[in-house]
């Protein structure tokens, strides 16, 4: 029997996700998203899981969808079009529970991730990469423009950043990409686990309930205008401050002393 295209792995508080078809650089095949979407679901109902870290197995970390499916795709009488309808829903569907997972998710980039396994990275809430990993949204070079990669990257790096790897289909690598702010840092490929590690080890160790509203309350004010963000972002600290685990971690800050907490 065949390994499963997706793995998972937990330790310690934090879920390893792991794509699992190295063969075709861990495209994002009809079956891939399915097993995401599933593994997603489960995660957001796991409450002893604190940290999701997503990592790709073999050369590369994703290298977008598969191009030979969606060709198979195009056979449909109507030229793909509900095929194709129907895959971008369900890749931005799968995208978008990333953010709403109640768990920070980190990206564990290598090798290269381009098209949508650059908008996987994108849509992470944080990343690390690599040494000499690329990262591209390159569908222009095929006379496909990434749109729907385009959502994710276009709200992690500058306009004039996106605008120019998606209209000259070029690769950045990993330097540029932390320098953009589409990765959080670069280490060497030797350290890539231990420093994604080290880096889901760091948020583990805070207080979960208070990540959990953070990252809900990060995401949510995003979408507002400024005004509205800071009266959602002081309705969320009000709520915040008056859980018994805050008072504790205040007054442990307050006496040099390490958190009782629940």
């Amino acid at each position: 029997m065949s390994d499963p295209i997706l793995l998972r792995d937990d330790a310690d508080g934090i879920a390893t996700l792991t794509l699992n078809s190295p063969g075709s650089l861990n495209a994002l095949s009809d079956a891939m998203l399915a097993a995401l979407k599933d593994a997603f679901a489960r995660l957001a109902q796991d409450p002893g899981i604190r940290v999701v870290v997503l990592k790709g197995a073999g050369k590369a970390f994703c290298a977008g969808h598969d191009l030979k499916e969606m060709q198979a795709g195009r056979a449909a009488p109507d030229k793909g079009r509900a095929y194709f309808a129907d895959l971008f829903a369900r890749c931005a569907e799968v995208m978008q529970m990333i953010p709403a997972l109640p768990q920070p998710v980190i990206a564990e980039a290598h090798g290269i991730a381009t098209a949508a396994g650059c908008q996987l990275v994108a849509s992470c809430d944080m990343a690390v990469a690599a040494e000499g990993t690329k990262f591209g949204v390159n569908g222009v070079n095929i006379g496909l423009f990434c749109s729907t990669p385009m959502v994710a990257l276009s709200r992690n790096v500058p306009r004039k950043v996106a605008f120019e790897m998606l209209t000259t289909g070029q690769f950045i690598d990993a330097a540029r990409a932390a320098e953009v702010g589409l990765v959080n840092k670069v280490v060497p490929s030797q350290t890539l686990a231990a420093e994604t590690r080290a880096l889901a080890e760091t948020v583990v160790a805070k207080l979960t309930a208070a990540v959990k509203i953070g990252k809900r309350a990060f995401y949510d004010q995003i979408e507002m205008t400024r005004a509205e963000a800071y009266d959602h972002a002081a309705a969320v600290m009000v709520e915040n401050m008056l859980w018994r685990d805050t008072e504790e971690g205040i007054s442990a800050f307050i006496e040099k002393r390490k958190p009782d907490w629940a």
